[in-house]
């Protein structure tokens, strides 16, 4: 055969296989579908509007690669960064990144020693956590869907649980090898004198209280798997053409998207006078305001706004007397001569985005609120309330047995729930405490929520830190509460979340999503609170860019869902009675459907 003929036949072959190759995908008919539904359109871009057409058909994104990056979180601490790259109509692409925050709770006053073995131990489990990310697990989800979030999310588990035995088996052979050289530390040095001092201590122990559960310490590297859990999450939320919060919604509700949304209520920290503050105060971590379920989102923090400038003001005297300079430039200041002028910058703003300030009593914080909004019209109780971040975990001290509430001050388990009875029946306007009691003292806790359960939100936030493990086993022993603060960190993924919020819904708990110490600026977890159905958010102040950024984002969810017509009002404040709930326990269990508990609103009216 000639030259010139044998191409001819090569040709004429390509052309067949083609036109094969085009008929098997219906190529022809999508075709002539798409032109005869775009003429009557004469679309102003037409090869835009074919596009559009032609991606209904294109295969789903699939992940081609994850990146992890070694990113500062808001107070400079050394946290992850997740990336998501997919192939997307053939084209690698990166679809987003989240950034985890830093697990470990953050203490001003630490010893330099601590702080360096927190440092050291947080460097080693970010340089741990890059391997995972940009290594195994990257082969592990590789052409795998964002949207398989649940499959995803097991393979993760599975990875963890495989890496934790890896880990256990090496300390169990490292043991082994030097058991002859270990020797067990004591919690009591060995030496007379030590010994003698210890007996001494123990004797001002009025009554034992229970011992300090040992402190698990985050596994390391566990944050990759948060972190590329959320990171998927976000991916197959942008794929889907969808807002982070509604395909959480999605996922919770099997696929199923409510109709309406409740937005969970902010509890805005406006002042941190703990353990660290200049003052004696130790007890009040937290001083929080929420606003009442009759405002929005955005008014309730507009309102919050005002009373935190006007308790600013309230402080200035404060603030003149300690600087006499400042007292100078205040002279004939806009405030005296009855013109608005923008409030003093306050020196000390905390990583919570609040002012730390130090008081000597534990009334003084609350009347200080209490004469703000006096000031500007509003009442404590109606228009807004107030929660207190007890923290009470940091406050033991367990040479004495007791909690140093104000510095020089200690009181035992019981007195501390006299004192919240007191506190509250004092201040009706406390409508939640949280932490009020260390996990251990689970007596205590019965105690509070029988006197005070019907009164306020009784809230576990560091004693329920073990709640993570719920979904693993629901047996797992915690406090008597009103609901709890969940934390997204470690190696908890978007499904443990999801299952955590069904199981405590069951539960007549309330959800509160909260923010940790080393807090980031990526803003997801305001769309898992709202995704999720959450009671409240818990963001920290109205300063810091990390905190503002996830307040701007749950208003700009407000204003999205009140466009779409898809806002539901708030539900009103209702508190559980435990004291009946008890009774009911005891009942037998044909007789406990005849008497339910009942839930109690606050006496006060809604603003």
């Amino acid at each position: 055969m000639e030259p010139g003929g044998e191409r001819e036949q090569q040709q004429r072959e390509l052309r067949r296989q083609a036109a094969e190759y085009y008929q098997r995908h219906e190529v022809p008919q999508r075709l002539e579908e798409a032109l005869n539904a775009t003429y009557p359109l004469r679309p102003a871009d037409l090869y835009g509007h074919l596009a559009n057409y032609f991606s209904k058909y294109s295969k789903p994104p699939v992940i081609c690669k994850l990146v992890g990056k070694k990113v500062l979180d808001g107070v400079g601490r050394p946290t992850l960064e997740v990336e998501v790259f997919c192939t997307v109509k053939n084209n690698e692409k990166r679809i987003c990144s989240t950034v985890i925050p830093s697990h470990a709770d953050i203490f001003e006053n630490a010893l330099p020693e601590a702080s360096d073995a927190d440092e050291k131990e947080r460097n080693d489990s970010i340089k741990t956590a890059l391997e995972w990310v940009n290594e195994s697990v990257n082969a592990i989800l590789k052409d795998m869907q964002p949207t398989d979030q649940c499959k995803i999310d097991k393979l993760l588990g599975e990875y963890f649980t495989k890496k934790v035995e890896e880990e256990e088996e090496r300390k169990k052979t490292e043991k082994q090898e030097q058991e002859t050289e270990i020797s067990i530390p004591t919690c009591v040095s060995s030496s007379p004198a030590a010994v003698q001092a210890g007996k001494k201590k123990a004797s001002k122990i009025e009554k034992p209280i229970p011992p300090m559960e040992p402190i698990e310490p985050p596994f390391c590297g566990s944050i990759a798997i948060a972190g590329i859990s959320l990171a998927v999450a976000k991916t197959g939320a942008t794929v889907n053409h969808t807002p982070l919060y509604l395909h959480i919604a999605w996922l919770k509700h099997d696929q199923d998207l409510p109709k309406e949304m409740t937005l969970p209520r902010p509890m805005v920290t406006l002042l941190s006078c703990g353990k660290s503050s200049p003052g004696k105060v130790k007890l009040m971590k937290e001083v929080m305001l929420i606003p009442p379920t009759g405002l929005t989102v955005k008014q309730g923090i507009e309102r919050i706004l005002d009373i935190q400038k006007e308790m600013m003001w309230l402080l200035e005297p404060a603030c003149k007397a300690s600087s006499p300079q400042l007292a100078d430039s205040k002279k004939g200041s806009a405030r005296n001569t009855g013109k608005k002028a923008p409030p003093p910058v306050l020196k000390r703003i905390s990583h919570l985005g609040c002012l730390t300030t130090g008081f000597d009593t534990l009334e003084q914080p609350l009347v200080l609120v209490q004469t703000a909004c006096r000031n500007i019209g509003l009442e404590l109780g109606i228009d807004v309330y107030v929660a207190i971040n007890c923290a009470a975990h940091e406050l033991m001290d367990y040479t004495k047995g007791k909690y140093e509430t104000l510095t020089g001050t200690l009181k035992s388990p019981e007195e501390l729930v006299d004192m919240y009875v007191d506190l509250i029946n004092k201040y009706p306007f406390i409508i939640a405490l949280v932490d009020p009691l260390r996990k251990e003292d689970c007596q205590q806790w019965n105690n509070i929520c029988n006197v005070l359960g019907s009164k306020c939100y009784l809230i576990a936030e560091n004693a329920s830190k073990i709640i993570s493990n719920l979904v693993i086993n629901q047996n797992i022993q915690v406090p008597k509460c009103s609901g709890l603060i969940v934390q997204y960190t470690n190696q908890t993924t978007v499904t443990d979340l999801i299952e955590l919020t069904r199981i405590l819904d069951g539960q007549r708990h309330i959800t509160t999503l909260g923010s940790p110490d080393g807090e980031s600026s990526d803003d997801s977890l305001v769309d898992l609170a709202v995704g999720l159905g959450a009671r409240f958010i818990k963001l920290g102040g109205l300063s810091r860019g990390e905190r503002v950024t996830k307040y701007n984002r749950l208003l700009a969810i407000e204003e999205e869902l009140a466009k779409n017509g898809a806002l539901r009002s708030a539900e009103y404040l209702e508190f559980v009675d435990f004291a009946e709930e008890t009774e009911l326990d005891a009942l037998p269990p044909t007789e406990q459907g005849q008497m339910l508990p009942q839930s109690v609103q606050p006496p006060l009216a809604e603003g």
